[in-house]
């Protein structure tokens, strides 16, 4: 009995000292390639402790000054990089967009505005946006919401086939990421919230402008890296989130 006690304690902290080490000393972002169903996902994972996303906007409109998320990227040494929000036909953002505590465009209504990522001194979430931050120093409308409280969205698209691009957190300091082949809204969300992405557990997600304008760059200071996965047709787009260490 003093044995298996013993057995248990020992277990016990090296649980322990294995969580407090992973608490201290966050893992380094990772590309990765998911396999769910068919699906491929190509995903950037960070830790929101050490590392964080940023808005560059055009304010000029899509490619007046980056044609790509890798150009978007490298312009300001990022570890990576994704094509963001949507853009009406005149090149304006179809929803609001603040860079650097710079805001631009208005709140948009529809499924295509109906999430917010945010980032504000060290703290990024994502919500809806009826839970608009009351400060933020770096934040994208966008949409639809893929997944929240761990649970799919009802009511998603299940027809229309494209790559998608996303970002997605755990709930706690993990974030991610992601441009996928090309899959319905509703196979995604109910995919990516049946399981767990390797050791990612989904619990909010929002969907990015996608189709072709899907793209994501990874620079080689990223585990895995470098790769790129964006079509040879892939349109301009207005803005982009990009990867930096605090």
């Amino acid at each position: 009995m003093k044995c298996l006690i013993h057995l248990a304690l020992s277990a016990a902290l090296l649980f322990s000292h294995e969580s407090l080490a992973a608490r201290d000393n966050p893992p380094l972002p990772t590309l990765r390639s998911i396999n769910l169903q068919g699906l491929t996902i190509h995903a950037v994972v960070y830790d929101s402790r050490t590392h964080t996303l940023r808005v560059l906007d055009q304010p000029k409109g899509p490619g007046s000054i980056w044609l790509t998320a890798q150009e978007a990227g490298q312009s300001v040494k990022a570890l990576a990089a994704i094509n963001a929000g949507y853009f009406t036909p005149q090149g304006k953002p179809l929803g609001v967009v603040m860079t650097d505590g710079v805001k631009r465009g208005s709140s948009h209504g529809s499924s295509l505005g109906s999430g917010l990522w945010y980032e504000h001194q060290g703290q990024s979430a994502i919500v809806r946006r009826e839970r608009w931050p009351a400060r933020a120093t770096q934040l994208l409308q966008a949409g639809p919401m893929l997944a929240e409280n761990a649970k799919p969205i009802a009511g998603l698209d299940a027809v229309k086939i494209s790559a998608r691009s996303f970002i997605a957190w755990n709930g706690h300091h993990g974030w991610m990421i992601a441009r996928t082949s090309p899959c319905s809204l509703a196979k995604l969300s109910s995919l990516m919230t049946g399981q767990q992405l390797g050791d990612f557990r989904v619990h909010c997600a929002l969907n990015l402008d996608g189709g072709t304008s899907a793209d994501l760059y990874v620079s080689p200071a990223v585990t895995n890296g470098p790769a790129t996965y964006r079509a040879l047709w892939n349109k301009p787009v207005r803005n982009f989130l990009v990867l930096q260490k605090r």
